[in-house]
């Protein structure tokens, strides 16, 4: 199955002159979904992580049903303010201005291998970011996957660990 045939995309979103790709259509799809998930956990199984990472939001549709298929634990990565209890946090520089997000305190344990997760890599400012913040608690990341990765805008420049996408768009 071709899944790039399930991905739409949708010209000046959020803002003019962006080509905003779209999950949706391929979650709708369950033959596209279920496939995505088993090719997902071809590439990340061999690591046998301990704890798959997701990025919010979307990321989260895509670690959690990997981490149940992988009989492991699944832990997020949220923007400040949105989880509960004691965090950690991560300031990190985007074209115009910084952000930040953090992971519960006692997510995860020191030495712990986890795979980072989320829908899409672009430029890789917010994966780089949920990657340090991880090592900042001494967890190993071992991996990332994504369902789409835009070659073009280079974020697996950013990444120091490997990387898996499925979905390659050149332009």
């Amino acid at each position: 199955m071709n899944l790039k045939d399930h991905i739409r995309s949708i010209p000046d979103f959020p803002m003019p002159g962006i080509l905003f790709y779209d999950i949706s259509t391929l979650l709708q799809h369950a033959e596209a979904w279920q496939t995505t998930v088993d090719r997902l956990t071809e590439e990340i199984g061999p690591y046998k992580p301990d704890r798959l990472i997701g990025i919010e939001s979307r990321g989260f549709l895509v670690a959690a049903p990997l981490a149940l298929r992988l009989g492991i634990g699944f832990t997020m990565v949220r923007k400040r303010g949105k989880l509960p209890g004691e965090t950690i946090a991560h300031t990190y520089d985007l074209e115009y201005g910084t952000d930040t997000i953090e992971i519960q305190s006692d997510a995860l344990h020191h030495g712990q291998k986890v795979v980072l997760m989320d829908d899409l890599l672009a430029t890789g400012g917010t994966a780089a970011a949920a990657v340090e913040l991880v090592r900042s608690v001494r967890a190993d990341v071992v991996a990332s996957a994504f369902i789409v990765e835009l070659n073009f805008l280079r974020g697996r420049d950013r990444l120091d660990v490997p990387i898996h996408s499925l979905i390659g768009f050149d332009q």
